[in-house]
């Protein structure tokens, strides 16, 4: 990226200054090194996200930022409905919702080695992955919109876990507003067989150990200490999420012609906030937020199953379970005063600061758990949301490592067999539904996360709590 048109606020923060079109700046999170390796689309797909109405304070790229479909993956930005703002697409992404859960297992790493080929084989037996990936559970088209309506309430109530933990996802599992008449007839077909399912690309579920805690308050209240065993699952709304995004494309393309939006690129297509076809895409946006919600209970009920079939005296508690793919309607303090805005997490993360009234009252006092994945091959991190964070970026932080090639490019590069042995000899097991996606997720595809979190960290987007190892993986 061409430094020369930033400039520099402090070490991690680079400001892209309001020119032409803007409505505000654009700011990136990054030190030299991660700015110099990200593409000169991001500056430009900031700049183009800058210029939309309503815009609040600043167009934001997180660490791990890379180009994406009209906002760059990691982007983040508010926008004011009483002030024109409007909803995108491209804010959003089409994985609607896909996000982190992670669960303790009451286990010591060495207690599990003995067990670890066992569990993966039955986790692998248990989670079903890859492309088109289907599950037991079958849904009519009413019992669809249930989950729709629901989310992790009504995997619940199905016998997917218990209602205590309610109190440690986002939104309390639910959230309100999803109208399911607002998602077509082709998302919901698509979804029907595709509930308590992991899917493919980057998704995946993994059995890790804590290496290294840098915050032992942050860790007490997540109920961790070195070298305990967690299981993190990465997955989303699946293929109903992205026929959302498909639908709406079309739907918001028509809508910003109508109003006679101003956007600097095709992808960039939105609606007024306020609009029928704004209001439509936020409701159908609830539904795949609740969509994945559901999936992600499920899917974790399954791996808690398959855990203490191998291992009965295993806890299987879950810590938390955060999304970074959402437009959510949040509060947030603008001038001194408390206002109502839409903000879209592309790729990024909630990340709310201790005392914020969306937290568990065990997190109050430390702030909200987040996710950060890695590669498969090196390690993840978990961090806490900050004060300076809410004021920074809206409550928001990085999620992962992020690409630096593309899926085309580490095929023409690896084979999947390759990248199973090379992590066999690192005593990491890869089970992968298809060596093409093993090749395509080859851990060097990645940016380093250790890069991305220490400017999250620095930053004061949030802060690192503990370093995570993997044992074992499971990829679609």
């Amino acid at each position: 990226m061409d430094k020369g048109k930033l400039k520099r606020i402090s070490s991690c923060i680079w400001e892209i200054p309001q020119e032409g079109t803007m409505r505000v700046p654009g700011y990136i999170f990054a030190n030299n090194d991660l700015l110099t390796e990200m593409d000169d689309k991001v500056m430009q797909q900031l700049t183009n996200v800058a210029s939309l109405p309503g815009i609040v304070k600043g167009a934001m790229a997180m660490p791990d930022a890379h180009w994406g479909y009209g906002f760059p993956i990691g982007g983040v930005a508010a926008f004011d409905p009483d002030q024109g703002g409007v909803i995108s697409v491209g804010g959003v992404g089409y994985d609607i919702s896909c996000g982190v859960r992670c669960h303790r297992l009451g286990l010591k790493r060495q207690r599990l080695l003995p067990k670890l080929d066992e569990l993966m084989d039955e986790l692998f037996r248990s989670i079903p992955a890859g492309v088109g990936s289907t599950g037991k559970i079958k849904l009519s088209a009413s019992k669809l919109d249930d989950v729709l309506r629901n989310g992790a309430l009504w995997a619940i109530d199905k016998g997917y876990g218990t209602k205590d933990e309610l109190e440690y996802i986002e939104e309390r599992g639910r959230i309100k507003d999803a109208d399911p008449s607002k998602v077509s007839k082709l998302a919901k077909d698509r979804q029907k067989k595709q509930i308590g399912t992991l899917g493919s690309g980057n998704h995946y579920l993994e059995v890790q150990y804590v290496e290294k805690i840098y915050d032992k308050e942050c860790a007490s209240a997540f109920g961790l200490e070195e070298d305990d065993v967690v299981v993190s699952i990465h997955c989303g709304s699946r293929a109903l999420g992205h026929q959302i995004g498909t639908d709406y494309l079309q739907i918001l393309g028509a809508a910003a012609k109508k109003y006679a939006i101003p956007i600097r690129e095709r992808e960039l297509v939105c609606a007024p906030i306020k609009s029928p076809e704004g209001s439509d895409y936020m409701k159908a946006v609830a539904c795949g937020i609740n969509c994945a919600l559901a999936n992600r209970q499920v899917l974790g009920h399954l791996a808690r199953l398959a855990v203490q079939r191998v291992i009965p005296s295993a806890e299987f508690e879950l810590i938390y379970d955060v999304s970074h793919n959402t437009c959510k309607v949040e509060k947030h303090e603008v001038g001194g005063k408390m206002r109502k805005l839409f903000v879209h997490r592309k790729g990024a993360t909630r990340a709310f600061g201790p005392g914020h009234r969306e937290l568990p009252k065990k997190y109050k006092h430390v702030g909200q758990p987040i996710f950060i994945g890695g590669t498969m091959g090196t390690c993840s991190y978990i961090l806490a949301g900050t004060e300076s964070g809410e004021e920074l970026a809206w409550g928001s932080a990085c999620h992962g490592a992020g690409r630096s090639m593309s899926r085309r490019a580490a095929l023409k590069r690896w084979k999947g067999k390759g990248v199973i042995n090379a992590l066999r000899k690192q005593g990491i097991i890869l089970k992968a539904a298809s060596l093409r996606g093993a090749a395509e997720e080859a851990p060097d595809a990645y940016k380093d996360v250790r890069k991305v979190v220490e400017v999250t960290h620095e930053a004061g987007l949030a802060k690192k709590v503990a370093l995570l190892k993997p044992l074992a993986v499971i990829k679609g």
